[in-house]
């Protein structure tokens, strides 16, 4: 499983988001995939510096992949974190949603635009509070090996 968070507007015209994965199946060599989808067009992007945005929505329905840095989203329901190996699932095109770069590192994504009829793998991790992320999965990975927080 990889993690994932999926962004969306909702009907109220507000941005919302959960908790989930990407789910995985057995594959050959021991290793886990997930079945192919179509992806429409993939591009790369750096930011080296937060450009102080604001409450923007997503150009298109899209994957987000961080590949080097650590941010904080906000939406109309709490924050959120990512970092580097975090998939974001966005469908946030209308309510609109604010980041923050966090630490020095710059924020490398990928981009992969999705059309509307392709379905993503993505499983809802169970009941969301208003804010998940990296303190949240330190806290989950020092209980698995013993040490604390």
């Amino acid at each position: 499983m990889i993690r994932c968070i999926r962004m969306w507007s909702g009907p109220d015209g507000h941005s919302h988001f959960e908790n989930g994965v990407i789910d995985l199946e057995p594959g050959p060599r021991d290793d886990t995939l997930s079945g192919k989808f179509p992806i429409a067009s993939v591009s790369f992007q750096e930011t080296n510096a937060d450009p102080k945005l604001g409450w923007h929505p997503d150009p298109a329905r899209q994957l987000v992949i961080t590949l080097t840095g650590t941010l904080e989203f906000t939406t109309h329901d709490g924050r959120f974190s990512l970092g580097a190996g975090d998939i974001l699932f966005t469908e946030d095109t209308v309510g609109g949603h604010d980041w923050t770069l966090l630490g020095g590192q710059p924020w490398r994504r990928l981009y992969a635009i999705l059309d509307q009829v392709t379905v993503v793998p993505f499983r809802p991790d169970g009941p969301r509070t208003a804010t998940v992320g990296l303190e949240s999965r330190s806290a989950k990975a020092a209980t698995m090996t013993g040490a604390k927080t």
